[in-house]
């Protein structure tokens, strides 16, 4: 049975002060998490969701790992993959934190992880900067790939940091029309790991992209 707080209390729930509490409910219970202090590298931590971040290493492990059974792997082919997914992915995870917290998708009131724009930890603008600044690495890598594999992953880039966009962003969010676990498979699961052997290999191979339905 949750107690009400009172005026004392409530207090310590300001989110303008150096340190922050925010509830989140954990099962029936509501826990007390202490927040970074607004515009710190804590926030950046926060908002880039490491715990999602294996979403993006799985497939780069299983398509490297196809790549060396065969004999043909390629370590710096795999590092830029690497480099490439990791970075999509957090620029995903501040695309979806930026558009859902201005259009007022996400609020105080929301369960779960704390989003940094809609708490006002990070400022939307800076979130933005931000999220342009992960997609801009993650082309770095895909520039290093392209010197390996060729051209194919010009396409494979843009179109997976347009849907990483298109995720919350747009007319017609993906994430808002029930699209949101097939981009997950897709570009997590089946892209990622065919894509990592494809940049070692020079080649496509079907159990590159049966092996991406195991992250997807």
């Amino acid at each position: 049975m949750l107690v009400p707080v009172g005026p004392a209390m409530a207090a310590i729930f300001d989110f303008q002060c150096l340190k922050l509490l925010m509830r989140f409910r954990c099962g029936i219970r509501w826990v007390a998490m202490v927040l970074p202090e607004p515009g710190s590298w804590k926030c950046w931590i926060l908002a880039s969701r490491p715990k999602t971040l294996f979403a993006a290493v799985a497939p780069v492990m299983l398509g490297t790992a196809l790549a060396a059974y065969e004999g043909s792997a390629l370590w710096l082919a795999a590092l830029a993959a690497l480099t490439g997914a990791v970075f999509i992915q957090i620029g995903t995870n501040f695309a979806n934190d930026y558009w859902d917290g201005t259009k007022g998708t996400d609020t105080l009131e929301r369960l779960g992880p704390v989003r940094v724009t809609s708490s006002g930890l990070l400022a939307p603008r800076s979130v933005l900067l931000g999220t342009v600044a992960a997609f801009a690495l993650a082309c770095v890598a895909g520039l290093v790939l392209i010197v390996i594999a060729g051209w194919p992953v010009i396409v494979i880039g843009v179109v997976s940091i347009l849907c990483g966009l298109a995720y919350t962003a747009g007319p017609l969010p993906l994430a808002y029309v029930g699209l949101g676990d097939a981009f997950s498979f897709v570009f997590f699961g089946l892209v990622a790991t065919a894509g990592t052997y494809f940049v070692q290999t020079g080649e496509f191979s079907w159990w590159a992209v049966l092996l991406g339905c195991m992250p997807g």
